[in-house]
């Protein structure tokens, strides 16, 4: 049980050490949970051993538990192939009706619904089990980051903290936390800088630093030393997951380019894009690798790649095929923006483009500048003064709502950039 009890800890921590359950079925070779969770783990990293445990995990079924065989039936169609995502969420809320109190599975479940862009079921879901778990550790960073994902701020920050209060080592509880303090920087690197060493999740809150600084005007020195000395660097760690690694140096990426300030950064990007020649099967990831090979000049590599995922989209389900067709329509859109084709770009997002369909906030502001680019000076002020109800305090979007009224001619412009030079000096 060690082993067992030590990957549940890795998997709510985010925790670096998810390898540990390989060793529950070295001590017990006949149970069943530790081999259906080792399968889990080998699904995602050694699939050609997947079935090997779970055939172990099968031939003792009959005198397992009740909750083994939950988790047993839970987990061997989770990691099946082409399988049906709302009914593997259905299946993490039939199990946590029988047992509530097993927050790995709910946690298993924020991230299917993240990948679904689904945040209330799963939100309905951690309400339902709340009760059972008020003064436990993680329960509340997932509480929070449903209430992010739908806006509600003020909720998340709450649930945030409260986490936080319980356990200081709550990563999900201080990414949430570094998400919406858009600009309390001292709070967002000294919050988790000493304790976040060995978890998974620690690069990707130091990217939110990153994005704090970006956000707030800040020379682009800091930026550098935050991707050199904690994105970058994170490759040189044995236990380092590359993916990962990539996924958040290309986010931060695009926001700079986004921002026109991508230049100084040009020998960080062709360094990285030499490393990105592979289909890895994340969404989000395969659309950064598009862009950014497209951004070196790279285009027939990027093009071969996004065919290629054209390819693996007419090989899924109907049902797969319609929730992903417009995230293909994304990675072309992105592809020509990355290029330099900005008319194309647009036309292939629309006039109605809304990015919470991605849950990633820099393709509305990918549309903005593309408005921009391509002389709708008039829509873009619409949109992006939508866009300041919501995000007042940022300077970046006062920079690109003083640009549409300069290219209109309206006197707002200065109005506009004084704000946003006033944000600019009051963060730094």
């Amino acid at each position: 049980m060690n082993a067992i009890d030590s990957y549940f800890q890795q998997v709510l921590s985010y925790g670096r050490n998810m390898k540990v359950i390989l060793e529950a079925p070295l001590h017990d070779k006949d149970c069943v949970l530790g081999n259906i969770l080792a399968a889990h783990y080998l699904s995602s990293c050694d699939p050609s051993k997947v079935n090997l445990y779970v055939k172990s995990a099968s031939s003792k079924l009959e005198r397992s538990t009740p909750y083994e065989k939950a988790v047993f039936e839970t987990v061997t169609y989770l990691i099946s192939e082409d399988k049906d995502d709302d009914l593997a969420f259905e299946m993490h809320i039939e199990l946590l009706k029988r047992f509530p109190k097993d927050l790995v599975y709910l946690k298993r479940a924020q991230v299917l619904s993240f990948q679904m862009a689904k945040p209330v079921p799963f939100l309905n879901l951690v309400q339902q089990v709340l009760p059972e778990n008020q003064d436990e550790s993680y329960i509340h960073g997932m509480l929070a980051f449903p209430l992010l994902e739908l806006g509600r701020m003020e909720e998340a920050a709450a649930a945030s903290r409260k986490g936080y209060g319980i356990n200081k080592e709550d990563a999900l509880a201080h990414h949430c936390v570094s998400c919406f303090k858009q600009v309390d920087i001292s709070f967002s690197i000294l919050g988790f800088s000493f304790s976040c060493k060995d978890l998974t999740l620690c690069t990707h809150n130091w990217w939110h630093v990153a994005l704090c600084y970006l956000e707030g005007g800040s020379p682009m020195s800091k930026v550098k030393e935050i991707y050199d000395n904690h994105i970058w660097k994170e490759l040189e760690k044995e236990d380092a997951i590359p993916p990962e690694v990539y996924l958040n140096a290309l986010g931060l990426f695009l926001r700079l380019d986004v921002r026109d300030v991508l230049d100084g950064f040009k020998d960080r990007l062709e360094l990285l894009a030499a490393r990105l020649t592979d289909q890895v099967s994340h969404a989000l990831l395969d659309l950064l690798i598009v862009w950014a090979l497209a951004k070196v000049g790279e285009t027939s590599m990027a093009h071969e790649l996004l065919e290629g995922l054209k390819f693996r989209l007419s090989k899924m389900n109907k049902k797969k095929q319609q929730v992903m067709q417009k995230a293909i329509q994304l990675v072309e859109a992105v592809y020509e923006y990355a290029k330099g084709n900005y008319k194309q770009a647009l036309c292939l997002l629309g006039s109605d483009f809304n990015a919470i369909d991605y849950k990633i906030d820099v393709f509305n502001e990918v549309w903005c500048q593309l408005l921009l680019k391509t002389g709708q000076s008039s829509t873009a002020k619409e949109v992006i003064r939508k866009r300041i109800k919501v995000r007042e305090g940022s300077p970046f979007t006062w920079r690109l709502l003083e640009k549409s009224y300069a290219m209109e001619g309206d006197a707002e412009a200065l109005n506009a950039g004084q704000r946003a030079k006033m944000l600019e000096s009051s963060y730094f």
